[in-house]
């Protein structure tokens, strides 16, 4: 199998996640309060939930879609390089998240560690 060697040929990068969640505008917003993402596609179903969504932030892409009888939730884990994981982690906890770990010196830099109302686990690290 030949490997994708740029974004050109998708207008993404190779590989990306993928989350099935409920309630994905209020994900949306959740995403961009939070880590700053840009909202750059929305495809909205007829009865009123999103079939495709995609977020970036710093050239990475986040796809989403509302959970549906066909498609159940599937909920992730992401690792984020931020400028502040302090401060990010604040915000993610003022915005509902809970805490998993609290903003720590690691070996890889300033790490914490959140899950979000989607169930989704977020570990914020700055260097």
């Amino acid at each position: 199998m030949e490997q994708l060697n740029s974004r050109t040929a998708v207008g993404h990068q190779v590989i990306m996640p993928y989350l099935i969640i409920e309630n994905a505008a209020a994900f949306i917003q959740f995403a961009q309060d939070v880590f700053n993402m840009k909202l750059q596609t929305l495809v909205p179903r007829s009865e009123g939930v999103i079939m495709h969504a995609e977020l970036q932030c710093e050239g990475s892409t986040i796809m989403l879609a509302d959970a549906t009888e066909d498609f159940k939730p599937q909920p992730s884990g992401m690792f984020i390089y931020v400028n502040n994981a302090d401060a990010i982690y604040q915000k993610a906890l003022k915005q509902g998240a809970t805490s998993i770990m609290e903003p720590s010196d690691q070996n890889y830099g300033r790490a914490a560690g959140v899950k979000d109302a989607w169930g989704n686990t977020w570990w914020i690290t700055s260097l």
